[in-house]
């Protein structure tokens, strides 16, 4: 029995030692993108691809159950002749964005991109031709623009995305399929963005389409593989393993799986959850939180649920004093044009970053925060107070313990009255020194 007993100890100590081994542990290259990644805060979103012909969002061949064979007669008619990588990424470079994460396949299984594994891409099955992802990418090279890729794992064209998930099961496709013939398919995929594009990581979506058990959003089907079966740590390592540095998220809505580097949160900030598409978590990785302009990804005709300039800066000075970078997303037109609102919110997103832009590059969650009210970045000595919020003159901040220097209006430098109190200190800015949007003060520490 004590031989039996030594043995099972031996082998317990032997897995758990391989275990060990074969953990996640990021290379020098890779901390030092996340590094980037986290001073860089502020990027531009692109969902853009066939359905935006549609005008119904990149949703709709799933809500309006258009079959496999009926929704491959759009590619037929895309030819987006105003499509200008130059332009876009220029006006993501005037809005103050640092990097830009576009749709290289969404859920209706198209390629934006010259595939070399599938004949349903932009290049092969629309008149247009071209490859809009390398369009992209060397217009970002030109302007010092680093480019992320969005890669669906979720599939509603593939034959072999089989058992469906919750998600694309009225398009018509018979139900049959080989799973892990698609997972091949679906890391060629990802492979040749790896290697024959010059990204900074990927951004993968639909991992939750095959995750039973998350009751509270997910609907219940007939059948469905476990989401463990994405086999994600496969994928993963073939990833890193071809360029560690490349960044890895994924819009799974649950804590970070191993082998990711940045935690990712939909429409919301990190841990609020009021989507409920994921819990309270918040891990110790980058973050990102990633917002619409409108109420839409893609380009949706009827949606006119603009978002206001004030809207969308104090939603950015949220995110950013939540210590998490901002993906604000934009859905170009069937003819490759950003709409015009659309244009005129990221420019004067870009004012205004022109003069708050030392206040959120490069900074990280600030100590201090007023729920509704406050929230604060911090660089260095300086503490970076945003007022999204403000209907009075004298404000406690509670929890700020440092010795300071003192306190000034960041816009106008002027100088702010400050005295401690029994909970931190209180500060004193004037109605006429208030802005309509954003007021921001900045508390140089000793």
């Amino acid at each position: 029995m004590k031989t039996i007993s030594l043995y099972i100890c031996l082998l317990g100590l032997l897995c758990s030692t391989m275990v060990a081994q074969e953990r996640y542990v990021p290379s020098q290259e890779n901390l030092d993108a996340r590094e980037w990644f986290e001073d860089a805060r502020f990027g531009m979103f692109i969902h853009w691809g066939v359905y935006s012909i549609l005008g119904d969002g990149e949703w709709v061949m799933n809500n309006q159950d258009i079959p496999a064979d009926r929704y491959r007669l759009l590619p037929t008619f895309f030819n987006p002749t105003a499509f200008d990588a130059e332009k876009i990424v220029t006006l993501a470079k005037e809005a103050g964005m640092k990097y830009i994460t576009f749709t290289s396949k969404h859920h209706d299984g198209l390629a934006m991109y010259d595939s070399k594994v599938s004949d349903y891409t932009v290049i092969k099955s629309t008149p247009y031709q071209k490859d809009v992802l390398r369009m992209l990418e060397q217009a970002c090279k030109k302007h010092g623009m680093k480019l992320f890729v969005y890669y669906s794992q979720l599939d509603w064209n593939h034959p072999d995305f089989y058992p469906r998930g919750w998600t694309g099961r009225k398009t018509g496709r018979p139900e049959s399929g080989d799973w892990n013939a698609y997972l091949a398919y679906q890391d060629a995929q990802i492979k040749e963005l790896a290697e024959n594009y010059d990204i900074a990581g990927f951004w993968f979506d639909g991992w939750w389409d095959q995750a039973p058990g998350k009751e509270d959003w997910h609907r219940e089907v007939d059948y469905r593989i476990s989401g463990n079966d994405w086999h994600l740590e496969k994928t993963y390592s073939m990833i890193h393993d071809i360029n560690s540095a490349l960044l890895i998220g994924n819009n799974h809505h649950e804590m970070p799986f191993e082998g990711e580097d940045f935690q990712m949160f939909e429409k919301d900030l990190p841990g609020k959850n009021t989507t409920g598409f994921g819990g309270a978590g918040i891990s110790q990785l980058p973050l990102e939180s990633c917002q619409t302009m409108n109420s839409s990804w893609g380009f949706n005709l009827q949606d006119t649920k603009e978002k206001s300039e004030k809207e969308l800066i104090q939603f950015m000075v949220q995110t950013f004093g939540n210590g998490a970078n901002l993906l604000l997303n934009v859905g170009p037109m069937p003819n490759g044009e950003i709409q015009t609102q659309h244009i005129n919110n990221l420019k004067a997103i870009g004012d205004w970053m022109d003069i708050y832009g030392q206040t959120i590059y490069g900074t990280q969650k600030g100590p201090v925060s007023i729920e509704g009210s406050m929230t604060s970045t911090r660089k260095d000595n300086s503490v970076y107070l945003h007022f999204y919020q403000l209907d009075q003159q004298k404000i406690e901040l509670n929890g700020l313990d440092a010795k300071i220097k003192e306190v000034i209006l960041f816009k106008d430098k002027s100088k702010i009255k400050h005295k401690r109190s029994n909970q931190g200190v209180v500060i004193e800015i004037p109605t006429e020194k208030q802005d309509s949007i954003v007021t921001v003060v900045e508390v140089v520490l000793k």
